[in-house]
């Protein structure tokens, strides 16, 4: 277990460099969805998306930034869950949030970043919930994200991270179709401890430490019934995941000094049912 963690965290760091590699090409700078029906293809890292939609810029309770990149597209499946997760953020009072990375037009690997987000079934959320202007979607492209932990990552911060950040968060993992979701284990174990008033721990068992997500959270959803040719993730272990593979995250080894830097990540090769989303006209 441990090893394989160790294996991961290399992986993950590798990612944050990881140059545009010629596989990325395509897929980056393809400018409009394919044709046909929404189909998520493989998996969250070797996939892709055809008949992907649009999130639109602005709805009830979310804003999209960044959106220069275009991964605003999605599975509509994706897309209703941003919407409705905005919708139940507006009802419970909260302050819009934004909405960050989801698909390209046709899914696929992306050139920086992500190993993942390729089959149109991941969306990241910001946890800035300050009050925001209402801006263009051109002016989204440096807005203010910060971190929901102190500098050391000992502890979050109680000036950033509170009781709507919870909320926020048990609104998205209460959603059915949500598989998992992606946060820093420094705020997992805060949930865990009851930080604000988290006592329920039930609805814990969906967020699942990893790497960044300090300043947002990563949903994944279950592959869509309509998408037989999607591949998910093994199922999540039973219980809240309050216990020893938790520990495991504040007790990783350093990593080892190298006198070359580490290649990064190929990226795995993708379905054979991609090759026609990336012919499609």
């Amino acid at each position: 277990m441990r090893r394989s963690l160790v294996l991961m965290a290399a992986i993950a760091m590798a990612a944050l460099a990881l140059p545009r590699p010629a596989a990325a090409r395509f897929w980056d700078e393809v400018q409009t969805p394919s044709p046909g029906p929404a189909q998520s293809i493989g998996g969250s890292g070797a996939g892709c998306l055809a008949g992907g939609i649009a999130l639109p810029a602005d709805g009830i309770g979310y804003q999209a930034v960044r959106l220069s990149r275009r991964r605003y597209f999605g599975h509509p499946e994706t897309v209703a869950f941003v919407e409705r997760l905005g919708r139940a953020d507006a009802a419970a009072d909260l302050p819009p949030f934004y909405v960050g990375d989801m698909a390209q037009p046709r899914g696929g690997p992306l050139p920086s970043m992500h190993v993942s987000h390729q089959s149109g079934v991941d969306v990241d959320i910001w946890f800035n919930l300050d009050p925001k202007p209402n801006l263009a979607p051109a002016s989204r492209e440096n807005v203010d994200l910060p971190s929901m932990i102190l500098p050391d990552a000992s502890a979050i911060d109680p000036s950033r991270f509170g009781a709507r950040q919870v909320q926020l968060l048990r609104l998205a993992a209460s959603d059915p179709l949500v598989d998992r979701i992606f946060v820093h284990w420094t705020i997992k174990r805060a949930l865990c401890q009851g930080y604000g008033r988290a006592a329920d721990h039930a609805w814990l068992h969906r967020l699942r430490p990893w790497y960044g997500h300090d300043d947002h959270f990563h949903v994944r959803l279950a592959c869509p019934p309509d998408s037989p040719q999607c591949t998910g993730q093994p199922p999540i272990p039973a219980g809240d995941g309050c216990d020893a593979s938790l520990d495991w995250w504040f007790h990783q080894p350093p990593p080892v000094p190298s006198a070359s830097p580490a290649p990064p990540p190929r990226q795995r090769p993708l379905p054979a049912a991609c090759s026609a989303v990336e012919a499609a006209n």
